[in-house]
């Protein structure tokens, strides 16, 4: 069992954290709303800190799962970030999704300090996180991937090292894509339905047992015949997820036209007071403005 440090308790963290000290692990806490760390103290144990760097001091390991690059650097740099009070050898995990950019700068950083980093965002969503089941994409050296992955089992279906530095990003970047096209795919079929006069659901027995099925299928077409989007993944959070992936593929020179479509379709959702609901709302901008 290890001493860790786990940085932000959103919806995601929060349940990460809490697998981590029903495995036994020592884990302290911090949040920047100091309430929230409180409450999870509460409920698992553990302790609350006041600073990144009191949360970091004396841990083997420090997992963090924030909101962006600013974020990031806030939690990990600085007089009262984790680098402060992490010791040589000890292993700094962000589970964020942020630019490979500023992974590259801070496992620099995190080196320089002898201190190993490792890039894992995850995806699975919020019921990932509350049921351990995510899947972490990572990147980084790999003796200090193999050192956090056994770590990382408290709350994974699968974590698996997909490079160096910031191969963890990229591969999210590409989850990402994937999910955008999927979800505007699904959308319009439903929508088309709808006008059709189809039933929906018996529809999707259907065509999600062959070549068309996928998780999103499976898992939202309900809530969005239904008109229901209060849960999941924030369409805010897409829109800062979609703007990494097409500043990377502007980088490396690649062409994501679908995704730089759907980021405006987000766009769309986004002022139609969507911004909290989940990703699948996509079929809500289809229902105000048609095939605009």
């Amino acid at each position: 069992m290890a001493k860790v440090a786990f940085l932000g308790l959103g919806v995601m963290g929060g349940p990460m954290a809490g697998h981590l000290a029903r495995s036994g692990h020592d884990v302290t806490v911090y949040n920047r709303t100091a309430a929230k760390a409180d409450a999870w103290v509460k409920a698992h144990g553990g302790r609350a800190a006041a600073t990144p760097a009191a949360a970091a001091e004396g841990a083997e390991f420090v997992m963090a799962c924030v909101g962006n690059d600013d974020d990031l650097r806030a939690v990990c740099t600085g007089p009262e970030g984790a680098f402060a009070a992490m010791g040589a050898g000890s292993v700094f995990v962000d589970h964020t999704t942020v630019s490979a950019q500023v992974t590259r700068e801070l496992h620099g950083l995190a080196g320089e300090k002898g201190i190993g980093f490792v890039d894992a965002p995850v995806s699975g969503g919020q019921a990932g996180a509350e049921n351990g089941a995510l899947s972490i994409m990572c990147g980084g050296e790999e003796e200090v991937y193999a050192r956090a992955e056994p770590l990382m089992a408290a709350y994974a279906r699968i974590a698996k090292r997909m490079g160096e530095s910031g191969a963890g990003q990229i591969t999210k970047m590409m989850n990402q894509i994937c999910i955008a096209g999927l979800l505007q795919g699904l959308s319009e079929a439903l929508h088309f339905g709808e006008k059709s006069g189809m039933d929906g659901r018996a529809v999707v027995e259907v065509i999600s047992q062959g070549a068309a099925g996928s998780w999103q299928m499976a898992n939202r077409h309900g809530t969005m015949l239904d008109g229901e989007f209060n849960h999941g993944f924030a369409v805010d959070w897409m829109r800062k997820d979609l703007g990494i992936c097409l500043s990377a593929a502007e980088e490396v020179g690649a062409s994501l036209p679908v995704t730089a479509l759907v980021d405006q379709f987000y766009k769309d959702v986004q002022s139609m007071g969507g911004g909290r609901w989940d990703t699948s709302a996509l079929i809500q901008r289809l229902r105000k403005f048609g095939d605009a």
